[in-house]
């Protein structure tokens, strides 16, 4: 008989593992589809796990007071062919078992004279709650066969991918059936090969949206930075004093653009600060190094090389790389607000908006007058700042801006 397990679900997004907490069943118990059989506590709640199946309890393998990563299995239920067939779970039914349960079931149908009706397979199953495969009392849980990973992987294909795909198995889950029909409708479209560049972007930015992210923003006033820029030959860009302006604000307090590894904050070794380029279908980040303690005029001439061999993806190996967090100017678009993500391995990219003339009140006059501002956003990691610890860091780096002598 199809031995079927019992998996620790996807309990919620950011939880990885739970801790057994107690067993409500044992060995030789008969159990229902979707019954209560084991508690699990997180960081967060205490959850159960529920049985794929009707069936036997053939063996459990989880122990009360250890904790186990999701995907892990915690015991297996003894099930029927016909059980596993109608809640979806062929996969653990042997060669041997599906040919036993046809014969079985073809003899059935001559007894009543139904031998030549049409028998229902597994792709005609109505979805019910009842058969997800990885079941839990709590919402998000989430299931992607043996099978389906390796199609996946054999095509270079990502969980991302099949976003857009509706499922039609148990609990609407993507079956591989599914999954081909969505690759065949896919030759009725219009397609062209994606550069190796979007590519590379793609999967930086899919790993960045593994984590929780989050954004702040506030306005600033652009005059003395462009007067500031003015007198100076070469002249910065507006991107330079922001990046600029951040190594400064990170020399200060480096925490912020440390990466939380386990339950530890690593803090950057260096202040080396990477900027956005757009090159040709696709973003470049080259890095300057030593921002901290750089002075603005002699960062200028290497930021403007690195500028143009980046439009040329020509960038030298020591210009790439190790940086703690980007600068982006979205306000070359005209863009007047953005949220960017940060590289997958940093916690923060700065980014600075088009600047607007917009009414500012002199204090000393009693009256508005036309003034040129720009925003400020800071895209951060929510699991290392906090929109505390963010505010106070873009609030330095404004500071700094306005004082644009200081850099």
């Amino acid at each position: 008989m199809p031995q079927i397990p019992i998996i620790m679900p996807q309990l919620g997004e950011s939880i990885a593992e739970a801790t057994v907490v107690n067993l409500a069943i044992q060995v030789g118990d008969q159990v229902e589809a979707d019954q209560d059989v084991i508690e699990v506590e997180t960081n967060k709640a205490v959850m159960s796990v529920t049985t794929p199946c009707a069936g036997r309890i053939q063996q459990i393998v989880a122990e009360v007071g250890q904790s186990y990563p999701v995907g892990a299995v915690l015991g297996y239920v003894e099930a029927t062919v016909e059980e596993a067939t109608r809640v979806g779970l062929e996969q653990y039914i042997t060669g041997e078992e599906k040919s036993r349960f046809a014969d079985e079931q073809g003899a059935i149908d001559e007894t009543f004279g139904k031998a030549n009706s049409p028998r229902p397979t597994s792709s005609g199953v109505q979805p019910t709650v009842r058969g997800l495969p990885v079941p839990a009392s709590a919402s998000g849980a989430s299931y992607m066969s043996p099978r389906m990973k390796a199609r996946m992987a054999e095509l270079g294909l990502h969980a991302a991918d099949l976003a857009g795909i509706a499922g039609s198995g148990a609990a609407g889950r993507v079956t591989i059936e599914d999954f081909e029909n969505f690759l065949a409708s896919l030759d009725k479209h219009k397609m062209t090969p994606a550069s190796s560049m979007r590519v590379a972007v793609a999967d930086a930015m899919r790993r960045s949206w593994t984590r929780p992210l989050a954004t702040v923003g506030l306005p600033f006033r652009l005059d003395p930075l462009l007067a500031h820029r003015k007198t100076l030959n070469p002249k910065p860009g507006p991107a330079l004093y922001a990046l600029r302006a951040l190594g400064i604000a990170l020399s200060e307090n480096s925490a912020p653009a440390g990466r939380l590894i386990g339950d530890r904050i690593v803090h950057p070794a260096a202040i080396d600060i990477g900027f956005a380029v757009e090159a040709e279908d696709g973003v470049l980040v080259p890095v300057l190094r030593n921002v901290d303690t750089t002075p603005l005029c002699d960062l200028v001439p290497r930021y403007n090389e690195l500028v143009e061999l980046a439009r040329q993806r020509k960038l030298p190996t020591s210009a790439t790389g190790g940086s703690i967090a980007t600068v982006t100017n979205f306000g070359t678009f005209g863009l007047t607000f953005a949220t960017p993500i940060p590289l997958p391995e940093q916690t923060l990219v700065l980014g600075l908006s088009a600047g607007r003339i917009v009414p500012g009140w002199n204090a000393e006059k009693q009256t508005f007058e036309p003034v040129t501002e720009a925003n400020l956003t800071l895209s951060f990691d929510h699991r290392v700042l906090d929109g505390g610890a963010a505010g106070r860091l873009l609030s330095r780096v404004a500071a700094l801006l306005v004082e644009p002598e200081k850099l």
